[in-house]
C-alpha cells in the first residue's frame, strides 16, 4: 500500500492534484484543508496517503498533516460514510473544529456539510465521540502556501465547491456573495465554505 507520497506538484484541480514522483504522475484527491496549503507547482510536496482499493477503481487521498488523514481513516468507519463526504468534511471544517463540534453534540453545525443530513450527523456523534479526542494535536505544522492565481477564479472555485457536493446553483450563489477583488481561488472557496457552515 502506498502511505506517502514525495515529488514535484505537477498540478492542482481541486480536488485533484498531480503528483510527479520520480517520472510517475499520481493522480491525488485531497481535501480543501490541503489545497489551501500546498506550494507553487513546480515545488517538491510531501504528501501522507491513504489508498484505497475499489472492485472498480484504485484512488490515492493525499493530506499534508496526519491528523487529517486519521480523522479522514476514522470517518470511512462510520456507517453510511464514503470518501466523498469524508473529504467534504476536512474541506469544511479543520480537524480541532471537528472535534469540538462531536464533543459539544452540534448536529446542527454537521448538517451544514454537503452530503451529511441529521440521521448521518448523529451516527457521526455517536461513533465519532471516543475517536476525536486527541485528534487536533496529532497533526504537523502548516507549510507556507504562495500559490500561483489561476485566469478564471471563480470558476475553479466554483467547479470546486460542486465536486464538494454542493448543487451548481448554489455553489454559485456562495461564491459570488464569497469573492472580493483581489482573491485568488482558495481564498473564495474558504470564505464561501465558511459561509455554507455558518462561520
Amino acid at each position: 500500500m502506498i502511505g506517502r507520497l514525495r515529488g514535484i506538484l505537477v498540478s492542482r484541480q481541486p480536488p485533484w492534484l498531480l503528483v510527479d514522483v520520480g517520472g510517475v504522475g499520481y493522480d491525488v484527491e485531497a481535501p480543501m484543508s490541503t489545497i489551501y496549503d500546498l506550494p507553487q507547482t513546480g515545488q517538491e510536496v510531501t504528501l501522507l496517503t491513504h489508498h484505497a482499493v475499489r472492485d472498480d477503481s484504485v484512488v490515492l487521498y493525499g493530506f499534508l498533516k496526519a491528523s487529517e488523514r486519521e480523522l479522514f481513516r476514522s470517518l470511512l468507519k462510520v456507517s453510511g460514510i464514503g470518501a466523498k463526504i469524508a473529504l467534504a468534511v476536512l474541506s469544511g471544517v479543520s480537524t480541532d473544529q471537528f472535534a469540538r463540534l462531536v464533543q459539544a453534540g452540534d448536529v446542527a453545525a454537521l448538517t451544514r456539510i454537503p452530503g451529511i443530513g441529521k440521521k448521518t450527523a448523529e451516527r457521526m456523534l455517536v461513533d465519532m465521540r471516543d475517536r476525536v479526542d486527541g485528534l487536533a494535536s496529532a497533526g504537523t505544522a502548516r507549510s507556507g502556501s504562495d500559490p500561483s492565481v489561476p485566469m478564471d477564479v471563480q470558476a475553479e472555485a466554483e467547479i470546486a465547491l460542486q465536486q464538494l457536493g454542493y448543487k451548481p446553483a448554489e455553489a454559485a450563489r456562495l461564491i459570488g456573495k464569497s469573492t472580493a477583488e483581489g482573491d485568488d481561488a482558495e481564498a473564495i472557496i474558504r470564505k464561501a465554505l465558511r459561509a455554507a457552515l455558518g462561520g
